[in-house]
């Protein structure tokens, strides 16, 4: 290798790094270092140094979120574990009933819950070789869903590469979504080019992941949140609260209005705390 080609290698992988960065700082954490102005510079220089020399570009670049041409027809995925649906409690006394269940199969009072407000979205199965994005898919019927890793690959806060220190075969699930803000302005948007509406945030967020072309995809603005633990090959964490924890600290975005919290009578509490405070989180919730 060239002095030159080798000195580009190193500006890359120090821009990619960069970048990557910036990316989880604006998109995960919601707490930029920089301007858009200072971001898009860096971006730039990185499209210009793998244009340039194409040897150097690689399916884990920031560039490439964006770019493929359309889809002839999404792929069929089996999951190796079932994406089962939740089930549903809707009283105080449907909620002690649960707890009195489960107290009994465990047999002692059952302590040590995670609350997490339910996102209104589509469910993504998101699965990682050798610390690599490989493939995201929809939940589909809980057994069979639709590959859309092209689009997936388009959603900032999803990381393209994991650690190195993470399991080599990891499967995390979540919910893909849109904001009360970012649907508003996706509407907004489409009345003025004369296009009809999307009802709702979720039928917008499923219609714009389940695009043909990535790049209609790339130009809404889907979030995601990572909560669950779907296939994996080697250790993780125990506990639920421990594996969200994990996972936060992979790159993934964990939903921050989590709590974890000690009895029944806390869930509850915090539960009825929720029905004032739903409109204020800025993402609908069921």
């Amino acid at each position: 290798m060239n002095v030159d080609l080798l000195t580009t290698t190193v500006r890359v992988e120090e821009l990619r790094r960069l970048v990557n960065y910036h990316n989880y700082r604006y998109y995960v954490l919601d707490a930029p270092e920089i301007s858009d102005g200072e971001y898009d510079a860096l971006m730039r220089e990185l499209v210009e140094l793998e244009t340039r020399y194409p040897e150097l570009q690689s399916p884990e670049s920031p560039t490439q979120r964006v770019g493929a041409g359309p889809l002839e027809a999404f792929g069929v995925v089996e999951h190796r574990l079932p994406m089962l649906s939740l089930g549903n409690a809707f009283s105080e006394e449907a909620v002690r009933a649960w707890h009195q269940r489960i107290s009994r199969l465990l047999g002692r009072e059952a302590e040590g819950f995670v609350l997490e407000p339910k996102v209104d979205g589509l469910a993504i199965s998101l699965l990682y070789e050798a610390h690599r994005l490989v493939r995201g898919a929809t939940r589909g019927d809980g057994q069979r869903g639709e590959d859309v890793t092209q689009n997936v690959r388009t959603i900032r806060s999803v990381p393209l590469a994991i650690p190195d220190w993470a399991p080599p075969v990891l499967e995390v699930r979540g919910e893909v979504y849109l904001s009360t803000q970012a649907f508003q302005r996706l509407n907004d948007e489409r009345m003025a080019e004369r296009q009809p509406l999307f009802a709702n945030p979720r039928n917008a967020a499923a219609g714009s992941l389940r695009q043909l072309d990535p790049r209609i995809t790339a130009r809404r603005p889907l979030d995601v949140f990572i909560y669950a633990l779907g296939h994996v090959e080697g250790g993780v964490p125990r506990s639920h609260w421990q594996v969200l924890e994990h996972f936060a600290r992979m790159g993934f975005k964990v939903n921050p209005a989590n709590r974890r919290l000690q009895t029944l009578d806390e869930v509850l509490e915090h539960c009825a705390a929720w029905e004032h405070r739903r409109e204020s989180l800025g993402y609908e919730i069921d």
